[in-house]
């Protein structure tokens, strides 16, 4: 990172090691241990970009004369020496979630001195596009790794404005993080009831207002017929995936294995259903809005005419009928397991008529809606944020203290 870093009125540019003790922590594997405890201790995994996962905490044997060496303060910046380059230097402030825990030697514990450095003004600072910066510049790198070692990161120099306006700075980006924070709750308590509504509507557990006939046994060759059109090489190449359905091929960001001869490529049209033949027992399938081809791996349906297509799409990604498309897929282990058309055409499920399907897949489609809606938000949270923080840190953006 170059020396000419813009310096504001009123700051300073001081290495970290003049503001900071930075302590890095215990190796695992020592053998002959005298007078071992165990310890919960934090990990490169728990230790994310702008945040803490403490959702799995390992523990550690230490001798008991180690103990202070390696424990954790409230107040210390854990920082990540590396690894893939996403982990280079990403880290949050410690605030003793857990009494007595340790970190691990490839996270960094970084101690500010309370009357120069305040912690969450360095965690930000080192999150920003300035401190991701000169962790890149300094690192050692190889294919797709990097990382740092205590030497440089007692050299990370800290733009420094007074203690008071560092509190001010962390007090707005704050509001940002309690946004985000706020958005992300907001979308996992909408995720959580889209899975319940798909265990209560799509089994007929819960019935919306104004449908109580009774749901009929079918069996899927009874409301489908498989698409089996072949010749079709002018039109696009599809993919079909597990989280995104069905997608352009173009739109996926992998190198492509597919056959130079595709005459043998499948038609798939808006409307129809695709599976993964071979993963279908986890449900790997979607509706198509495109006309395209597909590979030969995969597996075309078309809804007959009474048959809601939206609603068989998400009543394939059921729990209970993929639980159906498991036990019907043929092989002997997980690996080759396959569902052919002939043994999808005997499977047997229970449907409502097609105006419940069409009411039901509405209220799918009304909360996949308010889903997407508040991603977007989401991103626009976190984009602000990036560029607010890259102001305010650096001092092109000042705030009153």
């Amino acid at each position: 990172m170059s020396s000419k870093h813009f310096i504001p009125d009123g700051w300073k540019r001081l290495s970290l090691h003049q503001l900071a003790l930075i302590q890095t922590g215990v190796a695992k594997g020592k053998k002959n241990i005298k007078n071992p405890i165990e310890c919960p201790y934090l990990r490169v995994a728990n230790v994310q970009d702008g945040h803490l996962d403490l959702t799995e905490i390992k523990t550690i044997h230490i001798a008991n004369n180690e103990l202070c060496r390696y424990s954790l303060r409230s107040g210390d910046v854990l920082m990540t020496e590396g690894g893939d380059f996403d982990k280079l230097g990403r880290g949050f402030v410690w605030e003793e979630q857990i009494p007595g825990c340790l970190h691990q030697n490839h996270v960094f514990a970084v101690r500010p001195d309370p009357d120069k450095l305040d912690s969450f003004f360095l965690s930000y600072q080192a999150g920003s596009s300035y401190g991701k910066g000169y962790f890149v510049s300094c690192s050692k790198q190889s294919t797709n790794l990097a990382s740092i070692n205590s030497s440089q990161l007692k050299e990370y120099p800290v733009l420094l404005p007074s203690l008071q306006e560092q509190k001010a700075i962390v007090k707005v980006v704050k509001k940002w993080d309690r946004s985000i924070d706020l958005t992300e709750r907001l979308i996992a308590a909408k995720q959580e009831r889209r899975t319940w509504l798909m265990q209560q509507l799509l089994t007929g557990k819960r019935r919306l207002p104004g449908f109580d006939g009774e749901w009929k046994a079918v069996h899927l060759d009874d409301i489908f017929t498989n698409r089996t059109e072949i010749n079709f090489t002018d039109l696009p190449l599809i993919a079909i995936t597990g989280n995104g359905g069905v997608v352009s091929r173009e739109d996926l960001v992998r190198r492509d294995t597919s056959s130079e001869d595709k005459s043998k490529y499948l038609r798939i049209c808006p409307g129809d259903i695709g599976y993964n033949t071979m993963r279908m027992w986890q449900g790997v399938c979607g509706l198509s809005q495109l006309e395209g081809i597909v590979s030969p791996a995969y597996t075309i349906v078309t809804p007959k005419a009474d048959i809601d297509g939206e609603f068989m799409a998400l009543l394939f990604k059921s729990l209970p009928v993929i639980h159906l498309f498991h036990r019907h897929s043929q092989g002997l282990v997980d690996d080759t397991l396959n569902l052919k058309w002939r043994h999808f055409a005997q499977i047997k499920i229970t449907i409502p008529e097609k105006d419940e399907q069409q009411a039901i897949a509405s209220v799918f489609r009304t909360a996949d809606r308010e889903l997407d809606r508040l991603r977007t938000q989401l991103d626009a949270l976190r984009e602000q944020k990036k560029g607010l923080m890259q102001q305010l840190l650096t001092g092109k953006i000042r705030v009153k203290a």
